[in-house]
């Protein structure tokens, strides 16, 4: 993906992305509002209605929420420990990185130009679901270069389930959005679907670019709403 002059990431479907659970939430809740006038008569579908409505902008404003703070910081690994403590989704709110088994995904020839390195460098593959507590925050695709990391850090990569942006601390990794996407129109607005995608280079302190991430943040990364 190919960086506009001025220098910023890349947004698809803006109006989708302000809002990406609006217009299908909204097409659920006036289903579910004309169900229940037909079942519990027009005085108390009345009263539902606006309930349902308030929790649904209530989504949306959460989800604005989050997509701004992972943006806005150069960790998504801390970004995500601080919304799971604000929101308190679990007793410790440090994150927990779960591998997912499956087959590497080679890097396409943008990948590694924006990682500045030859087709023979090699490149870590690995995918993982990010965990506070019981909610699943995200599942990432994560490409690597060995060679800028310490041997330490290759080693905990290796062999322990510590966050990549825990680990990659020391290098004062600066986080450069490079595209931003909303959930397929197809995709059902329950729990554990998609909320955006985004896609993000990490590079040092110094500049040098050594990682590659797919984001996927789910609806799990959600509090509880209240209910009434």
């Amino acid at each position: 993906m190919e960086m506009p002059l001025s220098g910023q990431p890349v947004v698809r479907q803006p109006n989708c992305i302000a809002h990406p659970l609006g217009r299908r939430q909204r097409t659920v809740v006036l289903l579910a509002w004309l169900a229940a006038l037909s079942v519990s008569g027009p005085d108390k579908a009345a009263s539902e209605a606006p309930a349902a409505i308030d929790r649904t902008a209530s989504t949306e404003a959460l989800v604005a929420d989050l997509r701004g703070r992972i943006l806005a910081s150069q960790s998504a690994t801390f970004a995500l420990e601080s919304w799971c403590a604000e929101h308190r989704l679990a007793a410790d709110p440090h994150l927990v990185a779960q591998r997912l088994p499956g087959p590497d995904k080679p890097l396409s020839v943008a990948q590694r130009a924006r990682l500045d390195i030859g087709p023979d460098e090699p490149v870590r593959y690995r995918r993982v679901r990010l965990v506070c507590g019981d909610h699943v925050m995200s599942e990432a695709d994560n490409w690597y270069v060995p060679a800028r990391l310490t041997p330490e850090m290759n080693a905990t990569l290796d062999q322990t389930r510590t966050p990549f942006g825990r680990v990659v601390r020391p290098l004062a990794p600066v986080r450069r959005t490079v595209e931003v996407r909303a959930p397929a129109p197809e995709t059902q607005s329950g729990p554990v679907d998609p909320l955006f995608e985004v896609d993000a280079v990490l590079a040092t302190g110094a500049g040098q670019p050594f990682c590659e991430v797919v984001e996927t943040y789910l609806g799990t990364a959600l509090p509880t709403p209240p209910s009434r």
